[in-house]
């Protein structure tokens, strides 16, 4: 039997101030598309902005439905915009705000599973990390140098046997 841990690097800031001008404004316009998401059931709204390597940023927000399954994610809506809008090219960072309406969102949400599969889905593509921003109403910022970092045994092409 072999034991191995898989960690990575996280960087907390205690706010926004913190950041390079262009994290701050990514930030920014995900602050922004959360305030359109249409989340009339959980009451979770959730904005995403993407900024690609050509300097365009693709927003996105969660859309709910009262089918829950039909539903959509913030950061899927955006990155499968970003792909439509402009295919091939590179993913630079994602980031994700997130509040509630019900209660106080003091740490930043992550992206669900699908949404991880969904975005390393474009790293692994791409050859090249998409850093994360995350943050909530109040609190810290996370960043994460990939994807990758917070789904570190992904499922990938590779398995189907199409590598």
């Amino acid at each position: 039997m072999e034991k191995r841990k898989i960690g990575f690097e996280l960087l907390i800031y205690d706010d926004a101030s913190e950041l390079s001008q262009n994290d701050q404004k990514l930030l920014r316009d995900a602050a922004a598309a959360r305030e359109d998401a249409y989340a009339p059931y959980s009451k979770f709204k959730v904005g995403a902005a993407v900024l690609l390597e050509n300097g365009e940023v693709v927003i996105g927000n969660n859309q709910e439905n009262a089918s829950y399954p039909s539903g959509l994610c913030a950061e899927r809506v955006a990155i499968f915009h970003a792909g439509a809008k402009y295919p091939g090219v590179a993913v630079k960072s994602i980031a994700i705000c997130a509040s509630s309406s019900k209660h106080e969102v003091g740490v930043p949400a992550a992206p669900c599973g699908n949404c991880r599969q969904s975005i390393i889905e474009y790293e692994q593509r791409q050859k090249a990390p998409i850093s994360l921003l995350l943050s909530s109403e109040t609190g810290p910022i996370y960043k994460c140098n990939s994807i990758a970092d917070i789904l570190p045994l992904a499922f990938n092409s590779s398995f189907l046997g199409d590598s």
